[in-house]
């Protein structure tokens, strides 16, 4: 049996993103006769253990915790300091569970925070082979300007892995840029395409609908993200208020910019047609998606982004930028001529772009459905689970050929 160690700043249970669902998915799938994974991890919350298994993977949890946090107590003392603690902690953990456990490989999920401990560790243990994943949804020149202050060992973290997995072509070309020489392949994130394509019934949709507030015939625009900067969800409340009454937006997720975004969409005279929703659970989104009409994220930064492919698999036509990672599926009708169409295309902070994207998709409905469908099947075809655990397995062997 051999045995994995991963570097990732945060894990299950709590405050769960694309990242920490692709460990769990992945390592899910792999059994534990086979590989053994060990992983360092904030702990953040006091009634979490320090030492606990989950799935596969035998969580080790470090630094400041208090009672029950919420995402905004994540940004306060002393929980704030977190962050930067890990980056040294977390190695120095990692040099003690190896004498314990003789690892065979380490994995750093994410260069931002992962990569430096895990760079430090290799240069610790040269002999052990190290994995780097590129997760990050914020732009290169952001991570870049956040970590200048330590640019030594955050280039270390690139320079000294042996393999270099990222989830788009656009973070592949990034990781060469800063250093990484070895083998790379591109593998991207996943989504659990069965559970996004499962059937709603006209009963289930009318009670959702009846829900948020709209009538039958109202059109929905609806996003499911942190509600941050990179993300734009401003751009389409902007857009909201260049379109008929009739359209309404449905806004699934929570984050610091909640308070502004309300703000902005008083300011637009269209407060009463924007929906904040809060935080969905993984299985009521699917009936969610289902019941609005149109899925929009305007990204301004992203690595890949799975809302849009769970979009895609529940059948809904997707307004996107084309930023980082979100142009290796989403192709448009315009600008990617030499692909099949698979959503509606539109540059960041374009208001008036998301707009008539919007009236595109309402006075098209036939074009609409042939989009879907080959969205659909793109999404089943290159963003499932199983497919992308099997090409992380073949990726784990080459780390482990010669342990």
């Amino acid at each position: 049996m051999k045995r994995i160690l991963i570097f990732s700043l945060n894990y299950y249970p709590r405050f769960i993103g694309g990242a920490e669902v692709a460990i769990k998915e992945i390592t899910d799938r792999i059994a534990s006769e086979e590989i053994e994974f060990h992983l360092v991890t904030l702990r953040f919350d006091t009634q979490l253990p320090a030492e606990e298994r989950i799935g596969n993977v035998r969580v080790h949890r470090i630094g400041f915790a208090t009672k029950n946090p919420s995402i905004t107590d994540l940004g306060t003392f002393p929980l704030h300091l977190n962050k930067f603690l890990y980056q040294i902690a977390a190695a120095y953990t990692a040099r003690r569970l190896h004498a314990k456990y003789r690892f065979d490989g380490i994995w750093a999920m994410m260069a931002h925070s992962c990569g430096i401990p895990a760079g430090i560790f290799k240069g610790w243990y040269p002999h052990i082979p190290y994995l780097l994943t590129l997760q990050e949804g914020d732009s290169p020149r952001k991570i870049e300007g956040m970590m200048r202050y330590v640019r030594g060992p955050f280039r270390a973290g690139f320079t000294r892995a042996d393999y270099l997995q990222s989830i788009s072509i656009f973070l592949d070309a990034w990781g060469k840029r800063m250093g990484f020489t070895g083998y790379a392949e591109v593998i991207p994130n996943a989504v659990n395409t069965k559970h996004f394509a499962g059937t709603i019934t006209s009963e289930e949709r009318t009670a959702i609908r009846e829900k948020l507030g709209v009538a039958h015939d109202d059109v929905l625009l609806v996003t499911t993200s942190r509600l941050v900067h990179k993300n734009a969800t401003d751009d389409v409340i902007k857009a909201l208020a260049l379109l008929p009454a009739n359209i309404h937006f449905i806004v699934y997720g929570i984050g610091p910019d909640e308070a502004m975004l309300r703000e902005l969409a008083k300011k637009e005279g269209v407060e009463a047609r924007v929906h904040f929703m809060g935080q969905i659970g993984h299985a009521e989104m699917p009936k969610a998606l289902k019941s609005c009409n149109i899925f929009i994220r305007p990204s301004r930064s992203e690595g890949m982004g799975n809302s849009f492919v769970e979009a895609m698999a529940a059948e809904l036509p997707v307004i996107a930028t084309q930023e980082g990672g979100i142009a290796d599926f989403l192709f448009d009708e315009v600008r990617n001529p030499e692909q099949e169409t698979t959503g509606w295309a539109v540059d960041k902070d374009s208001p008036e772009q998301i707009a008539n994207a919007v009236n595109d998709i309402l006075l098209h409905p036939e074009k609409v459905t042939k989009v879907c469908e080959t969205a659909k099947k793109l999404a089943f075809l290159k963003y499932d689970w199983d497919l992308i655990a099997r090409n992380m397995r073949a990726l784990f062997d080459r780390l482990l050929v010669n342990r």
